[in-house]
């Protein structure tokens, strides 16, 4: 059977000259004419060409669109290739010339007199002056003076009330801004803490005339009630979350981080994050919105992030989510039903990064959870500031003599318990005085003493003193990668950095660990005259503890910060192994980089990589976000594409969910502000 093609005209533009000609303006409806004059004479292609011979010299003449930019009232049909005047088609009468309204004037080369000559004319005046006031009031209207003086004292208004919102609005971005509780617990005139914002209204009409005129004198609208600050605060976030669309849109790949947790309100809820570069080449990570769930289980978590992605990654863009960072939760991480799974199998590119901030709590936790001593280790750390928190008098004990405060210990934050270590050692014969003061005080109870001695006494043990000394050692290094971890601007080629420098560390006091087995700054008492103490472990035993510790350290910190398939590339843009590189290439991470991010072209990106280590300028890259910014500001992106695309993969992909908690701890605030108020 014969094919049949059916085709189907485009519709003209209501402004164009074709559709003035078949639906004249004069019977189209005030909103249709509106709409005419708000898009203007139409301004197509034209393809109007004249033969001229001039003194036996023949040449063709042809239209040039300049003319568009010199006559505003001009126009043109693509169809017919004329030129028409777009007020005189709308208002067109006996008394105009039809070549302008009717046939069109394709006389290219009296078109500069007719022109001159037709704009001059009455009619074309009269039409211009119709087209103008469409729509508007008429100029009889608005030459009378009632009218000017009525209108001048409306746009005064108009701009009085923009002053006086604008002025609620700064009051309400600075409570945000700040992360300040708006509402105060009675809000009335005659209220003595009416709250922050009441407070910075106030403190702004003090000093602004307008403000303190309208709030004493307005009846309807003041501006300060919560319904009010809701809306204000609904288009806040409107605006705000177009903006962060469309510079997504703009971006080339877009992460999501992730993290629930149940509200002050026992009401479960969803934070989400996005990453990714701007079009000023700075990682952006853009808090999206809270979301409410119905529960904690994968399919209420993937669903609320599914329908938000759909939002912001319109159809066809769906290749642009390249990564998803969630915390180690079984429910976030299940490569069968966990939520990181049904995200990927709509977004196939959507790889998942697990927090590696997460991921160092994981390593201190199995280095210390599986040997009984160091765990009784942390236990007694903990202890300490459990003790002086518990009473005042013990407090101020503790300011008198140590004058210093003993930091809580945490089983998940382990630069809490660095914090406490450290305090611990360094603060030793201190709180030994401490705890003495305490013992042989007549004002605390017989419990109270009964602790203090037990302090003490673990205070001279030989095995505490080790331990003590042996993780003051450690923990720096641990503070410093949980710290480097936290940064907004950290990408997986940084991580490998920092991690193998890490390990190096961990590995450099293993093998000191004999030295600090037989020092005596880190095993006698730490009082004169010394007093007996118990001998609870020998040195081999503290030796092979230790041991135990570094290697347990070392293993998981080389398992857990292992990359996983989709991250090997970041190997491929570390700047320390670039001359290795150089003499042997990594095709096995080019092959597994292609293989997770087929976009890239395999050929081209081995070219330029080869190129980059082979050039020793760039043998000093720091890392991947300094060598993007560096190659984006010497516009050599058209010269190193695939290299610019995959470190812009590397630098969206967010190594930890940080960002996700630093948006819970700002929500607790407000929420506990607002849980006062009852």
């Amino acid at each position: 059977m014969a094919a049949v093609l059916l085709t189907v005209e485009a519709q003209p533009p209501p402004n164009s000259v074709r559709s003035l000609l078949t639906y004249p303006f004069a019977r189209r409806t005030m909103a249709e004419k509106l709409q005419v004059k708000e898009l203007g004479p139409d301004k197509p292609e034209i393809q109007l060409t004249q033969a001229t011979k001039e003194k036996s010299k023949a040449y063709n003449r042809t239209f040039c669109r300049s003319w568009f930019q010199r006559k505003s009232w001009l126009t043109g049909c693509g169809t017919a290739n004329a030129l028409f005047c777009f007020p005189c088609i709308l208002f067109k009468s006996d008394k105009c010339d039809l070549t302008w309204t009717q046939s069109g004037q394709t006389d290219l080369k009296h078109l500069s007199e007719r022109i001159k000559k037709h704009e001059s004319s009455r009619v074309h005046m009269d039409n211009s002056v119709k087209l103008a006031v469409l729509g508007k009031t008429s100029i009889a209207a608005q030459l009378d003076d009632g009218h000017r003086i009525a209108l001048r004292r409306h746009n005064e208004e108009v701009d009085k009330n923009r002053h006086i919102l604008s002025k609620i609005i700064d009051c309400i971005k600075f409570c945000g801004a700040f992360e300040l509780a708006m509402r105060g617990h009675d809000e009335s005139d005659s209220s003595d803490n009416p709250g922050i914002f009441r407070g910075l209204v106030d403190l702004m009409a003090s000093i602004d005339h307008d403000l303190r005129q309208h709030l004493e004198n307005a009846t309807v609208f003041k501006g300060t009630s919560k319904t009010v600050q809701n809306e204000i605060l609904d288009c806040m976030l409107a605006v705000l979350r177009e903006r962060i669309v469309e510079e997504v849109k703009a971006a080339k790949f877009l992460a999501i981080q992730a993290d629930e947790t149940t509200d002050i309100s026992t009401h479960c809820q969803l934070v989400m994050v996005l990453r990714y570069i701007d079009q000023r080449n700075r990682i952006q990570e853009r808090f999206f919105e809270f979301i409410k769930l119905p529960n904690a289980c994968a399919d209420a978590i993937a669903s609320a992030l599914s329908e938000r992605l759909r939002f912001i990654l319109p159809q066809g863009q769906e290749r642009k989510l390249i990564a998803q960072a969630y915390d180690g939760a079984a429910v976030m991480r299940g490569t069968t039903g966990g939520v990181q799974r049904k995200i990927q199998d709509i977004y196939a590119n959507a790889h998942y990064v697990h927090c590696y901030a997460h991921q160092l709590n994981l390593v201190m936790q199995q280095a210390t959870s599986h040997i009984p001593q160091i765990s009784h280790f942390f236990s007694d750390i903990a202890g300490f500031a459990s003790f002086f928190t518990k009473s005042s008098k013990r407090t101020a004990v503790l300011d008198e003599v140590v004058a210093h405060r003993l930091p809580s210990a945490s089983a998940t934050r382990w630069n809490f318990n660095s914090r406490a270590v450290n305090t611990v050692y360094e603060h030793k014969d201190d709180l030994v005085r401490c705890f003495q003061t305490i013992r042989n005080s007549e004002g605390f109870d017989a419990p109270t003493k009964r602790d203090a001695g037990g302090f003490v006494r673990m205070l001279e043990d030989e095995a505490f003193c080790f331990f003590l000394a042996l993780f003051h050692k450690i923990m720096p290094h641990v503070d410093m990668l949980y710290n480097h971890l936290q940064k907004r601007n950290i990408d997986s080629v940084t991580i490998a950095g920092i991690t193998q420098t890490f390990i190096s560390r961990m590995q450099a006091i293993r093998e000191a660990l004999p030295n600090l087995v037989v020092d005596e700054e880190y095993r006698g008492p730490v009082q004169d005259p010394p007093t007996k103490r118990r001998r609870t472990l020998g040195e081999d035993r503290q030796h092979h503890l230790a041991l135990e510790v570094c290697d347990t350290i070392m293993s998981h910190a080389k398992e857990r910060f292992s990359f996983t398939k989709h991250l090997v590339s970041a190997t491929l843009l570390q700047g320390d192994l670039f001359q290795q590189h150089s003499k042997n290439f990594p095709d096995a991470a080019l092959q597994t980089t292609v293989e997770a991010y087929p976009s890239l072209d395999k050929a081209r990106l081995k070219t330029e990589l080869s190129l980059i280590y082979d050039n020793e300028e760039f043998q000093s890259c720091s890392g991947a976000l300094a060598l993007y910014q560096v190659l984006m500001e010497n516009n050599l992106q058209d010269t190193f594409t695939e290299t610019v695309s995959l470190l812009n993969i590397l630098i969206t992909t967010p190594m930890t969910t940080s960002e996700s908690e630093r948006c819970f701890s700002t929500l607790k605030r407000p929420c506990e502000s607002e849980l006062n108020r009852f």
